[in-house]
Formats: C-alpha cells, sequence, structure tokens
C-alpha cells in the first residue's frame, strides 16, 4: 500500500461541513455536542442542510448522501469533512464514485487541496476509499461519539489534523517483535465486506488496526476466517487489535470468549499481534491516520505513528 499524504494541517476558522453517508441519525443531543466542540475550537462547521433526511435505516437516498459528500468534496473553502455517524450505507455510495483530486478536474475548483475526512465504523468504506488516491482521512470519533471521549482523545485527535505528533498507544503485546508499516485501521466488518472489491487497498507492507462491537464470537471468527480463506494476510506485517465490544457470546451458550477467538484465528500467523488499544466503540476512540507509516511493537505492546 503506498503511503497517503495528510491534508494541509487545520486552523482555527477554517470551515469543516458535517455530512451523513451512512445511518439514519438519530442521536441528536450527541450529535449536537460533537458540533460544539469542533466550535468550541474555531472551526465554522456548515451542516448539510438534508442531513436529517431519511430512507429506512439510510440517512437518506444513495444520490442524496452522495450529493452531500460530492457538494463538500466539491467546496474550494472546505478544508474538512465530518461524518455525523456510522451505521450502515457508506459503501453504497460508492459505487460509481470518483475521488477528484487532480489540478482542474471535472468535479473540483482547479484550486483543489485535499480535505480532511473524519469518522469511524461504516465511514472505513470511505476512509479506505479516499487512501486508494493517495489522501490520509482519521479514523476518529465520529459526532455522535465525540462529547463521550475523554479529553486525551479529543486532543489526540485536534493534535493530528492541526499538524502536531501523536504519543504511542498502549495495548497488550503478544510478542513477535517490531515491525514498521502503512496504518490501516478499520472496523473489522465493514473491512471484511470490502475484501475482494476496488474499495479493498493493497496490504502488501499494511498494519492492520481492527476493532468491532455487537458481533457474537462466532461471527468474530467468521469474518476472520474469510480472511484467512481468502489469504488476505498474506502480505500484512502486523495487526493491532481495538476493542471489540459487547462481543460478549450469547447467555446459555457454549461458545468461545472473544478473547479466545481472537487468539485461535491470528496468533498462528506468525505475525507481530497489539491487542487491547485503546480504539473503538464504546470507549477511548484514539485517532488513527489512515496510509501513514506507523511501528508496532508487540513486545513492548505499543502504537507508534
Amino acid at each position: 500500500m503506498p503511503i497517503c499524504q495528510p491534508p494541509p494541517p487545520l486552523k482555527p476558522g477554517d470551515l469543516l461541513k458535517v455530512i451523513a453517508p451512512s445511518g439514519a441519525l438519530r442521536e441528536m443531543a450527541a450529535f449536537d455536542k460533537g458540533i460544539e466542540i469542533w466550535r468550541s475550537r474555531g472551526y465554522q462547521v456548515k451542516v448539510s442542510p438534508t442531513i436529517d433526511d431519511t430512507f429506512g435505516y439510510l440517512a437518506g437516498t444513495d444520490a442524496s448522501r452522495r450529493q452531500q459528500l460530492l457538494d463538500a468534496w466539491q467546496d474550494p473553502e472546505c478544508r474538512g469533512i465530518l461524518c455525523a455517524r456510522g451505521g450502515y450505507g457508506g459503501m453504497r455510495i460508492l459505487e460509481d464514485w470518483t475521488w477528484m483530486v487532480g489540478r482542474g478536474a471535472r468535479l473540483c475548483a482547479p484550486t483543489f487541496l485535499p480535505k480532511w475526512l473524519i469518522g469511524f465504523s461504516d465511514i472505513t468504506a470511505l476512509l479506505w476509499s479516499l487512501s486508494q488516491v493517495g489522501i490520509s482521512g482519521v479514523h476518529a470519533p465520529v459526532l455522535t461519539t465525540l462529547a463521550g471521549e475523554p479529553d486525551w482523545s479529543r486532543q489526540r485527535l485536534f493534535d493530528w489534523v492541526e499538524g502536531r505528533p501523536l504519543p504511542p498507544l498502549q495495548g497488550t503485546g503478544w510478542g513477535g517483535g517490531v515491525v514498521t508499516g502503512v496504518l490501516l485501521p478499520a472496523n473489522l466488518t465493514v473491512a471484511t465486506h470490502l475484501l475482494g472489491t476496488s474499495i479493498q487497498p493493497n496490504f502488501d507492507g499494511v498494519i492492520l488496526a481492527l476493532e468491532d462491537v455487537t458481533e457474537a464470537p462466532y461471527r468474530i471468527d467468521r469474518l476472520l476466517t474469510q480472511w484467512r480463506l481468502s489469504g488476505a494476510f498474506t502480505k500484512v506485517k502486523g495487526i493491532a487489535l481495538g476493542r471489540f465490544s459487547r462481543c460478549e457470546p450469547p447467555a446459555n451458550i457454549s461458545s468461545l470468549t472473544i478473547e479466545e477467538v481472537l487468539r485461535d484465528r491470528l496468533s498462528d500467523l506468525n505475525l507481530p499481534i497489539v491487542s487491547n488499544l485503546p480504539f473503538g466503540h464504546d470507549g477511548c476512540n484514539a485517532a488513527l491516520p489512515v496510509g501513514i507509516p506507523a511501528t508496532l511493537d508487540a513486545d513492548k505492546g505499543q502504537l507508534s505513528v
């Protein structure tokens, strides 16, 4: 996977646009708090006029959600795109989608500058797609989860997009030494459904950073087994595991625990692995840049960018 380029650092006064590319917006109080956090940093935040549209479980039709993304991407004044929430639907708007990034491109102003794209969970699809044109997004809290982050996690996000370095993240090392590679964060379920599509990046030299939520252990087993059977792990250099929240087995049913599944499906790959890193759903969701050189120390249990 080629190294991606972060957009120019943000600064107070910059315009950020809010889109809902995935699931229907439901958590309005949390959404408003997330917007206020960005505004309190001095940013202009403009919300798409169709942000509260619905089409079943989606935040409007594919055409409407795609237009939100296009409007933000085309706007020469916009410096960053904030995703309202995850859910499902991001991959649907990527059908027939092209990130126009060249000078004078049909869909962009001649003075086009890369924009920050910030989100996680279902936003994995957009982040991976954007990485294909060499632009680094940020796997980080969406607006409906930002207010629930501890101060250090919010500061980490702002530090990265404003051009400051990030400290290492501490987890649990499984052993296997130290490896460098290109960091590729993702929600495991979404990433698995992107395998074999045009959105899947080249995994050669990648450090995968995976998390998930509300998937029973047997489902995580099934997802990881698909990666194994497809050969997707073959060229991966290391794996960083975040939180697998609400992934407990059903009551009164014989099951492996989620920790046992992860060990069973990953420990024989002969890769450096670090688990229990502070990113994912239902807790600290430390910002992780996409497509940036990273170091995984599976002896010390650290992930550094």
